[in-house]
């Protein structure tokens, strides 16, 4: 991103904003004063309930205009049902579907699905995408999880060099010593793509020997896999023998 001429902030805040007659002035938390052309206020989703008449039917939202639900994604009220931003977290398209037809199958009876896949994933469509599933390194901290991590980068992959994405990488966080997969992160190209064979080991609980075994068309991105789990490999086993990871 810094190659594309981001700025990155990290661990700071905007403490004022302040418009000028040709720009707008942000002080920051650090104390700095930066001055840009606009300024774009990100303030989080709010649900779409207001005008609904919800309240009528015993239905109240909190604050951010979010409903609660069960596990069947009924509301307050049994025979209304509730899926996709007005309900939260994660407010995404592929698990608001999810939901919805969890709902529906509850309302009808219906036996092809009774609840959403505990791990989803999350993509950012920006140049270049973003994604991930399940753990980062800093969730594995904070859960007390030991961990290795292993890497591939797209510069060392043959399609990213034929695309010319030579700044990509793809990252494998998994358990020490059994090696099972705890998360998949990748930036570049087809990112949101790649994230789905990471997701598909998490859910049926495997380990990176998976993308060992695994046979890869060559060339492509999803081959990254295979050699971020050898970089996997090779720092489990230099930690096995008193290196670090």
């Amino acid at each position: 991103m810094e190659s594309l001429g981001v700025d990155l902030r990290l661990g700071d805040g905007v403490l004022r904003v302040t418009p000028q007659p040709d720009s707008v002035h942000v002080d920051t938390k650090r104390g700095d004063l930066l001055a840009m052309d606009a300024v774009l206020f990100a303030a989080g989703r709010y649900g779409a309930t207001q005008g609904l008449g919800l309240e009528k039917v015993g239905i109240s939202a909190n604050d951010r205009g979010l409903l609660a639900v069960n596990e069947h994604y009924q509301t307050a009220v049994p025979h209304v049902y509730a899926a996709g931003d007005v309900v939260g977290f994660p407010a995404l398209a592929a698990t608001s579907m999810e939901q919805a037809r969890v709902a529906m199958c509850h309302a009808f009876d219906l036996k092809y699905k009774t609840r959403v896949a505990p791990i989803f994933p999350l993509a950012v469509y920006t140049i270049p995408e973003i994604a991930m599933v399940g753990e980062t390194e800093e969730s594995c901290r904070d859960k007390k999880l030991d961990y290795c991590v292993g890497r591939a980068l797209y510069r060392a992959n043959a399609r990213g060099q034929i695309i010319g994405d030579l700044a990509g990488q793809l990252k494998l966080v998994f358990r020490y010593p059994d090696k099972t997969l705890l998360g998949v992160h990748v930036i570049g190209e087809s990112a949101s793509e790649l994230v789905h064979v990471g997701l598909m080991v998490l859910l049926f609980g495997g380990t990176i020997d998976a993308f060992i075994n695994a046979v890869f068309n060559y060339p492509t991105l999803g081959d990254a896999y295979k050699y971020a789990a050898y970089d996997g490999l090779g720092n489990l086993q230099r930690r096995l023998a008193g290196g670090s990871a």
